[in-house]
């Protein structure tokens, strides 16, 4: 069973990022997005500090942030990678059948990934991440490279906004909004 102390300070970079970035757009009035917290048990605690040392998940946890973006429902899940090929296991059975349910509840699910190694951040739509799911599921790579990825989809920091991930969904939107004009056609 995976512990906190396992975990280490993986993502923690980029989360801080996100969180700024989500204050940012709620002062602007253009979202409202939550991180989820992951609930856990402490096993050990350090009475000097009173901060938990050890911890295990109560439960598996849906995605990293949940929320509104001018009333649209978005969610998506933050990772990081040191390398130019990206693991699947690191994206999670369960995380992957919430998205889908949410997209069929006509939200709007996604990952933001960190290049850590790079400095760069990409959107990663719902549609396309499931490609690669289930590519992986079924007997293809367990990952993805860095390669594979859609140059527009990369954001471009602007401003004090570290991880503009609004203008990922704009992309989204009209990705989608192109798509049903083809399939009316």
């Amino acid at each position: 069973m995976a512990t906190w102390s396992s975990r280490g300070l993986r993502g923690s970079t980029l989360e801080e990022l996100i969180n700024r970035t989500c204050q940012q757009y709620r002062e602007k009035r253009l979202a409202l997005i939550q991180k989820v917290p992951t609930p856990i048990t402490p096993v050990r605690i350090d009475q000097s500090s009173r901060h938990i040392t050890l911890a295990y998940f109560d439960q598996k946890s849906t995605v990293d942030y949940i929320g509104a973006v001018q009333g649209i429902p978005v969610c998506f899940d933050a990772k990081e990678c040191n390398s130019d090929n990206f693991p699947l296991q690191n994206i999670h059975a369960h995380q992957v059948e919430f998205m889908k349910d949410f997209e069929a509840q006509e939200g709007i699910a996604f990952l933001i990934l960190y290049f850590a190694h790079r400095d760069k951040i990409y959107y990663m739509p719902f549609e396309q991440m499931y490609g690669f799911w289930q590519r992986g599921q079924n007997g293809g790579l367990k990952h993805f490279k860095y390669s594979e990825l859609a140059p527009q989809w990369f954001l471009k920091r602007t401003g004090s906004v570290m991880v503009p991930f609004l203008e990922g969904i704009q992309m989204d939107l009209e990705k989608r909004e192109g798509d049903l004009e083809k399939k009316k056609n």
